[in-house]
């Protein structure tokens, strides 16, 4: 039995960040009316999955991290809530600093984890109201479900069978209910392996002192979660964000695809289990809550591997890539709007990062009406060069440009913001490489989407790469309301 709970300083602090839906990152979730979801049913360990069924979903991982050309450089683990996702910033603008930074530098060779105490579908839903890009992995539900991205996501059956060991829903439910303290908090926080409530901080002193043993003779082992002053989570006792990595991190040692480096990134006290991973490199972001710089102070002031930024959220995650020296840490959007065309020779990432976030800043009118940029633009192009337009419209690259001049600062009000996701790039003959990626568009509120697919060549004597064809698509049910306005 673990018990992981805030109280004082001499009991053992791990503080779940705040609850789904936060609207800031310094108020407290309201509770909500709540009946208990499904039952489960009683579980045996991984002996139970059939192993067609095993060996399909492992098949499914393998595919999602088959990108990787061999053991990814770095993997950057990141809680969510007010770690990577500021609620503080309606700009959302560390956050797009750090997007920027990871589609040009880190995509192509390293990994990006999620790790929330949101459950999946929680964390569905904080995607579609923030420009989050997709992680490789997303673990969820304060570690007691791992999956994994790719052309559809895949959960981790073996994961979830090691968690089925002494773990029985059913009856964690039924004891619980004996506690009129509790207060089951809403479906959308309850998990098949993650049991949640609310309970003042009093209360919870005394059922944390009866619980253990109660459940504990009726068979189950569990880890419980005590947070933020009214959070109470009950989980198996193998779960916990500290297993789920370390699960991960044994997977790729076996498979011989061990990470250079791996950076995790936490403001709360659950995400201290993360820094107890001996081979990591960890950053609290300067607005961590006092739990976990407590946790540091008592137990890793002397590690010179955890450090607490200076810098909030994400702004506090490029600051440990940079004190770490663990790659590039200088963002595309913090370069000046004069180098904005040095390009990175055949970084193929890099170049079309730098060149939608030019596009912003134009529509934006961050950057002067100057026909120079437009004609760098084109020299950035075939003059042959072909855009299929989403809306299946062909016209010359040339053309598109010289349509940029008048929507110059349309974007201002708007307040359009532009970011890449899942940029890749193939190389398909000497010198030709075809990149690809999801742009998404914010402009007044409403995101729009499209797959695109860019075509480049490279001349030695250029020296730098030839935009030749440019094609994109409509993602979900994404469309623009104003055809002429959609531009690259």
């Amino acid at each position: 039995m673990a018990i992981f709970f805030i109280f004082d300083a001499n009991m053992a602090t791990q503080l779940i960040h705040p609850l789904n839906n936060l609207q800031n990152c310094s108020k407290k979730k309201g509770k909500e009316n709540f009946v208990f979801p499904r039952k489960s049913r009683t579980k045996e360990p991984k002996s139970l999955l059939s192993k067609e069924t095993t060996r399909e979903k492992q098949r499914g991982i393998r595919k999602s991290m088959d990108r990787l050309e061999g053991p990814p450089r770095l993997i950057l683990v990141a809680d969510l809530d007010c770690t990577l996702v500021d609620h503080d910033d309606p700009e959302n603008t560390d956050l797009l600093r750090f997007n920027a930074l990871w589609e040009a530098h880190y995509r192509h060779d390293s990994l990006l984890i999620y790790c929330t105490g949101r459950s999946f579908s929680s964390y569905m839903s904080l995607r579609k109201k923030r420009p989050l890009l997709t992680p490789d992995i997303a673990v969820t539900s304060v570690g007691s479900e791992i999956v994994y991205s790719g052309e559809s996501t895949v959960s981790d059956v073996v994961w979830t069978a090691r968690l089925d060991y002494k773990w029985n829903r059913d009856i964690v439910v039924e004891e619980t209910l004996k506690f009129p303290k509790l207060e089951p908090q809403p479906d959308k926080s309850q998990e098949e392996h993650k049991v949640s409530f609310f309970v003042e901080r009093e209360d919870a002193v005394e059922i944390m002192k009866e619980l253990p043993g109660i459940l504990e003779e009726r068979g189950v082992d569990v880890k419980l979660v005590y947070s933020n002053g009214y959070a109470f989570d009950v989980l198996p006792r193998g779960a916990g964000k500290q297993g789920a990595l370390t699960y991960l991190l044994d997977k790729l040692d076996i498979e011989g695809n061990q990470p250079s480096n791996t950076l995790v990134c936490g403001d709360s006290g659950n995400d201290s289990e993360l820094f107890n991973i001996s081979q990591v490199y960890g950053v609290m972001v300067s607005n961590s809550h006092e739990e976990l710089l407590q946790w540091h102070e008592e137990n890793a002031k002397d590690n010179p591997k955890i450090f607490h930024a200076s810098e909030r959220c994400g702004a506090g995650i490029i600051e440990a890539i940079q004190r770490f020296n663990l790659g590039p840490s200088v963002s595309p959007r913090d370069v000046l709007d004069s180098e904005i065309f040095q390009a990175e020779s055949l970084n193929l990432a890099h170049e079309v990062v730098q060149f939608y976030l030019f596009y912003e800043r134009w529509r934006c009118g961050e950057v002067e009406k100057s026909d120079k940029y437009l004609q760098n633009l084109k020299s950035l192009s075939s003059p042959l060069g072909i855009f299929v337009h989403p809306s299946g419209v062909e016209k010359p690259i040339h053309e598109w440009i010289d349509d940029m001049e008048h929507l110059h600062g349309d974007g201002k009000e708007k307040k359009l913001r532009i970011w890449l996701d899942n940029v890749s790039s193939s190389h398909i003959s000497s010198d030709t490489w075809l990149a690809k990626f999801d742009k998404h568009e914010l402009s007044e509120g409403k995101v729009r989407s499209c797959s695109t697919k860019v075509l480049l060549s490279y001349k030695e004597e250029k020296q730098r790469l030839t935009w030749m064809h440019i094609h994109q698509s409509w993602l979900d049910e994404s469309f623009s309301d104003d055809q002429e306005k959609w531009v690259f």
